[in-house]
């Protein structure tokens, strides 16, 4: 499911979209709009990214959705339970033996009472504890108690994320049903670059938004995991300059998006591009060919791989350490190219590690058609969508594409990224899983 928020506070009363009372009354949590009567309990880990629950709470708030939350004691050194009451208008809660607590509402039912329970952030701490079933204070005994689903936005710094431990952890607490969204890939506030941010409250938001609007009928992917490859890939000619294409990867992330939305665990490996990752999706930032390959085969097994990057044929036999000089009246120097690996073919080989559906896509000037169904048996793979890119395709918002399977070509009309995002995600679970019904009307 693409949640589009503006449309979805568009349907929001007013009346929802004021904020809480919080002097002499508590705000009540009821909800208005499309998720009415939906609430969230929201547990704030130990981590600099606490400040940003602050700010999901208001947007919680602002949406019509009720929020209670629990606090951490770690979580406690960067916001104050004060904070937390005022902008949700509910009691904020701390302790797991706290006697008026138990006597009002126990942490059985507190993990229950809410239609999904939000860790924001999840610390590598706290993911730890979850993975392993400990529950030595009220949010992990939360987290084990609870029958609601659970979503996670981790936190934490880069080589945290990366250790093994925390990825094992990923793992297990995906199997186990656990939704996640992020982290993003940034600065961190200990002056180190990488994967590790949490991702933004609006993303946070998009994902609670999905959780709560989708029924499980219409996740029929829940349970299988897909690759998607997207954006262009630069191939470096020395420190300053690169070879590219004019791929804005705004179809792949919005097919990344329309995956996760039917239930599929998604890990998007992209090429640079200015767009943030999807709700509920992976994201594993490249730069050349070669990392892109690399990447997308250590994602592997998975049931589904769509490459939807528009990857460099050819890159620098061998970049210059240092910027080439433009020498007065001297003849350009020799650009000696040699061919990237074939992400695509190399994913279609048969093997044990070959997924069920592998999915390429074929951007072409002309002959689209005749291109495409070459491509398809040249490479090995299951589909081909093709595209004309003769126009403004690459960077736009629309696209005219044609599926190529084995059973001959379904043309498409012109249609915006997302639309034909969905449809392709639909057509991919009715291929894993079989016929849906009811989902294409819904998603």
């Amino acid at each position: 499911m693409v949640v589009n928020l503006s449309e979805h506070l568009a349907n929001v009363s007013p009346l929802a979209m004021q904020r809480p009372e919080t002097c002499g009354r508590r705000a009540s949590l009821e909800t208005q709009g499309p998720v009415k009567t939906k609430s969230v309990l929201l547990i704030v880990g130990g981590g600099i990214a606490a400040y940003k629950s602050l700010e999901l709470v208001r947007l919680l708030v602002r949406a019509g959705i009720g929020v209670r939350a629990i606090l951490t004691e770690a979580g406690a050194q960067f916001v104050t339970p004060l904070s937390l009451s005022a902008l949700s208008g509910q009691p904020v809660y701390q302790a797991l033996f706290d006697l008026t607590d138990e006597a009002e509402m126990g942490h059985i039912q507190l993990s229950r009472s809410a239609d999904l329970v939000v860790v924001a952030p999840a610390t590598a701490d706290l993911m730890a504890k979850a993975a392993h079933g400990l529950a030595p204070d009220l949010a992990t005994t939360a987290l084990l108690a609870t029958d609601k689903t659970v979503l996670m936005a981790p936190a934490m710094n880069v080589r945290m994320w990366q250790h093994p431990a925390t990825q094992r952890n990923l793992a297990t607490l995906t199997a186990d049903g656990v939704r996640f969204v992020g982290p993003d890939e940034g600065a961190m506030a200990c002056g180190e670059f990488g994967p590790g941010r949490m991702a933004e409250p609006e993303a946070i938001l998009a994902a609670i938004l999905a959780e709560l609007e989708a029924p499980a009928a219409h996740r029929p992917l829940a349970g299988t995991r897909v690759l998607v490859t997207a954006g262009p890939t630069h191939e470096p000619i020395d420190p300053v300059r690169y070879i590219a294409n004019r791929s804005s990867g705004k179809q792949g992330y919005a097919l990344a998006a329309a995956l996760a939305g039917l239930g599929a665990e998604v890990t998007l490996v992209s090429g640079p591009t200015a767009l943030p990752a999807p709700a509920g999706v992976r994201r594993l930032s490249v730069e050349t060919a070669r990392q892109m390959l690399d990447a997308a085969r250590a994602t592997l097994p998975v049931d589904a791989a769509v490459m939807v990057a528009a990857v460099a044929d050819w890159r620098p036999a061998a970049a210059a350490p240092r910027k080439v000089k433009k020498g007065e009246g001297a003849a350009p120097p020799p650009l000696t190219l040699e061919e990237n690996p074939d992400i695509l073919a190399t994913l279609a080989r048969s093997g044990p590690d070959r997924p069920r559906l592998v999915v390429g896509f074929a951007a072409e000037t002309n002959d689209v058609i005749s291109h495409a169904v070459g491509k398809r048996a040249r490479k090995g793979c299951d589909w081909i969508v093709a595209n004309d890119v003769s126009g403004d395709v690459m960077g736009g918002d629309a696209n005219a594409v044609s599926l190529v399977t084995a059973d001959g070509v379904e043309t498409w009309p012109s249609l915006p990224k997302d639309e034909v995002a969905r449809r392709l995600a639909l057509r991919i679970a009715e291929a894993l899983v079989g016929p849906l019904s009811g989902t294409a009307e819904s998603l």
